[in-house]
Order: structure tokens, then sequence, then C-alpha cells
């Protein structure tokens, strides 16, 4: 890890709060991880050319898995359809996986970050969580580790009886043996509690209830309990796709979020991602209860989920960021080009105003902040915060602007992107130096990651893999896990 730095960090312009007008030009003296003071520079306009400061980017839900899901074979498609090849992923180093996602994602100017952990082998959590720290502190980046904890529906929503009719008995005996391997929940919880004595200053432990639909309502219970007790924090998927409102309409008839707030699951610790098919009315709940959400717009739109409801989110006041989910549009883990696409899609047509720009930036560079780190956490950057910041070089956005023409905030919002992030720091460190992760030599670390990944990935069963795609689509489309399917001529399984 770099050392804290002291000294000077200039610029042109300042975004230090989302309703403030850009400052500047001046200086940011950093002091033992935190801004120290801003000194207004007296020479006007210029003297610090090209430079945007801004708080450093929040990824608010992410998988960090290093190797993209396109690579290894599991193609965009609707969620449901995608997680059947999800495990086509070869196994890694825990620490290279994690290393090298951090990486990139420094490099886009994200420095903070959820880390929704997917285990590669449920025997070796503990493991792979202390790879995961030793990654996050060699990048330099914040890192909050969600620890999984699933079990309930492992095959499908609801019963799978009629999945297994659609498949050849292998096959479906193979999906049966999903469920085997996965420790009951009393043992995952046992080992969420000792990860939480890794926690440091860079690196905190969250509880990870993946998503209602995969995790008992016991086990929810506990959680919550745990949680208001210990005062830590809560990270889960919620209602990410029409099939999970769907399944979760006919488990809960009395609102599932209703239900979570019965059992204490809903307070402003939780934080939960997606959330693409809330209600309006479910949207006003989560607001009072002060929980946040991730807005995962490449991912909700890459796996056919929809776009999640952010005029209901800025209706009701529920506070939001941004979140990659390791599915950004060209897989290049860009922020920026995440905040612009978030923008574009809520800000509202033709002369319907729904998302300001002020409460984007307030989402994107603050509310996002505290979704992953607590309430209280995020503050205007100015003295006494700490210094999480990146620079972007406006130069190659604004080269062809007329003088007085384009502020430097509509440039940001319509043209900037990682290609832009010129240096980034947290907690006073610079681990990104002139678009280049300083930290660690990245682009030699992905070389061996690609390397060993392509080595230990095994041969597919194409065929095999087809019909059991074919067979959970079928399964969902005649509604069987919403327990439809169990009326005669609803669902006619094939034979065998």
């Amino acid at each position: 890890m770099t050392e804290t730095y002291r000294g000077s960090v200039g610029y042109d312009h300042l975004l230090s709060r989302s309703d403030a007008p850009l400052e500047g030009p001046g200086t940011l003296e950093l002091r033992d991880g935190i801004v120290a003071a801003i000194v207004p520079d007296a020479g006007g306009p210029g003297v610090r050319r090209n430079r945007l400061v801004l708080p450093a980017l929040s990824n608010v839900h992410d998988h960090g898995r290093g190797m993209r899901t396109l690579a290894f074979g599991a193609l965009d498609d609707a969620l449901e359809i995608w997680l059947t090849r999800l495990g086509l992923e070869p196994m890694a180093d825990p620490y290279l996986r994690a290393v090298v996602a951090f990486g990139r994602m420094a490099e886009s100017g994200i420095g903070i970050l959820n880390h929704c952990h997917n285990t590669q082998d449920v025997r070796q959590l503990e493991a792979e969580a202390a790879a995961v720290k030793r990654a996050a502190n060699a990048v330099g980046v914040r890192v909050a580790f969600a620890v999984p904890l699933l079990g309930a529906n492992p095959v499908a929503y609801g019963d799978p009886a009629a999945l297994y009719a659609r498949l050849p008995e292998a096959e479906a005996r193979l999906l049966g043996q999903r469920a085997a391997g996965i420790p009951a929940f009393d043992d995952q919880l046992a080992v969420a509690e000792s990860l939480f004595d890794l926690q440091d200053d860079l690196f905190s432990v969250q509880y990870g209830p993946v998503a209602p639909q995969w995790v008992d309502d016991a086990t929810l219970r506990r959680v919550a309990e745990r949680s208001a007790l210990h005062g830590r924090r809560i990270h889960m998927h919620l209602l990410e796709t029409r099939l999970q409102r769907e399944w979760a309409d006919a488990v809960y008839p009395r609102g599932l979020l209703h239900h979570l707030d019965e059992i204490g699951l809903l307070s402003p610790r939780l934080t939960v991602a997606h959330g693409t098919h809330l209600t309006a009315a479910e949207c006003e709940l989560l607001a009072e209860r002060g929980v946040s959400v991730s807005v995962n717009a490449s991912s909700n739109l890459r796996l056919r989920s929809g776009i999640a409801p952010v005029a209901d989110f800025v209706a009701s006041g529920v506070k939001f960021g941004l979140g990659l989910d390791g599915m950004s549009f060209d897989d290049d883990e860009d922020g920026l080009r995440e905040m612009r696409l978030i923008w574009h899609l809520n800000r509202g047509f033709g002369v319907n105003d729904i998302l300001s720009r002020e409460r984007l930036l307030q989402a994107v560079f603050f509310d996002g902040r505290d979704a992953i780190l607590g309430p209280g956490s995020a503050m205007p950057l100015g003295p006494g915060s700490p210094a999480d910041l990146m620079v972007v070089d406006t130069a190659r956005i604004s080269r062809d602007v007329i003088p007085g023409r384009a502020g430097i905030l509509d440039l940001l919002l319509t043209r900037a992107t990682k290609a832009d992030v010129d240096d980034l720091w947290v907690a006073g460190r610079r681990i990104v130096r002139n678009g280049t992760l300083a930290s660690l030599p990245l682009a030699a670390l992905e070389a061996e990651f690609t390397d060993r990944a392509r080595h230990a990935a095994r041969a597919v069963d194409w065929p095999s893999l087809d019909r059991i795609a074919q067979a959970t689509r079928q399964y969902y489309g005649c509604g069987c896990h919403t327990g439809r399917a169990t009326m005669p001529g609803i669902c006619t399984a094939d034979p065998r």
C-alpha cells in the first residue's frame, strides 16, 4: 500500500457538496488521511489547468469477481437463466480474483465499495474473506465485505419438481445436489460472526443474506436481531426481477416488504441492491425506515431485469447510490459512464423533470458512501473530511468547447469516462496516479489471473447446460415459481 500523502492537491474546480456551485481554483491540503484545509488560489481561473476534484466514487453493490462473467460463458440473459451458467467460473486464487477487480474499480475513480461476496468454496469462506481483505489493503480501497448467507430455494424459486421433470434423470440429480454442499444456516452465521474480527480502517464486515428467496425467515430474523444488537450493517438483494416479484407476491400475500418490516430487517443499517420491482408504496416504507438502495442500471439492462423506479425513490425520499454489480456496459467497470446511464434513464423524458442534477450528484458522491459505510459517513469535501477524492482531467472532454458555452458538470455528465480519471486518493493515499493504479502492477496481475483462469477452466457439457437453461425458462414461463403450476392444465411436465 502507498504511504499516506502529506501535501497539496491543486484544482481548477472542486465539487464539495451536491447542492453548491463548483468552487475554485484552489488547493486541498491533505494531512494524516483527512482534508486539513482548503486554500483559495489568488491567481485566478486557470491556475490549476484541467483539474476537477470530486469525492471518490462509491460502488454500492459489486461482486468483485475479477473475471467478467461473459469471459467464462455466462452470457447476458434473464437473471434466472444466467444463473444456470454462473458456476462455469473457473476456480481462482481469491486474492488475485479480488485484487484485479478492486484495481480496475480504483482506476475508474471508485474508492469505496460493497463487496457482495460470492464464495467459490463454502468450506473456505474464512480464507476467502482474509484474501479479500488483503486485496483491499493492497489496492488501498475501502471495502465493506458482505458475508453470504444462503441456502433456501437452491435450485429455483419454489418447488423444483416441475423443473426436475423436464430434465433427464442425471441432470435432475445434478441440480438436486446443489443443496447438498450448502452449510446449515447456523453454521453460516457462526462463520459470519467470526469474520467481524477481520475489520480494520479500510475493511469492514456486514451480514449478507443474499436475498429473501434464498434465505429462510428464521435466519432473516436472527440477522435483524444481531444487526440491531451490535449496530452492524446488512446488505441484501431485493426484488431484482419480475419473477422474484411474482414469487414474493405468492409467498407473502400481505407483502414481502411488510413481512421484512415486521421481523425488524428494515432499518438505516440495511442497504438493498436493485429494488427494480419495488412499488411506490414500498418505496415510501423504505424511506420511512431509512433503508438505502443500490441502483444497478447496466446490470438491470444486461440481465433483462428492468429499470429501477428512481422516480419513486426521488418522490419518497429513498436514498440511493450507484452500483456496478460486476456487469457494467462494455465490461469496463466505468463508474462515470454508469453515472451517466443512471442520469439519462431517470432524468425524465420530454419536459417531465424527475431526477435533478443535484439529486444525482448527491446519490453518486454522498448517499452511496453512506449506503456502504453507514449514515453520517459522507460529508462535504472540505476541512475535516476523509481524504477520499479523485481528480478528473477535463482536457479531453472540454477540448472543443467554446469558452462559456458548457459548464464542467455538463461535460462530466455528458462525456467523462474512466479514461479521464487522473488521480485517486483514499484515506490520504494516492492509489491511482496519472490514470494508472499506483499501489500495484495491475496489468501484470490481470495477465497472471487470466492465464490461471484459462488453465483452470474445465470442459463444458454445453448440450446439458442448454437443456437446464431451457427447462428453467419453461419452469418460470409456466408460473411454477408462484404455485399456480400445481393446478391442473396450467403446467404439463415433459416426460423424461
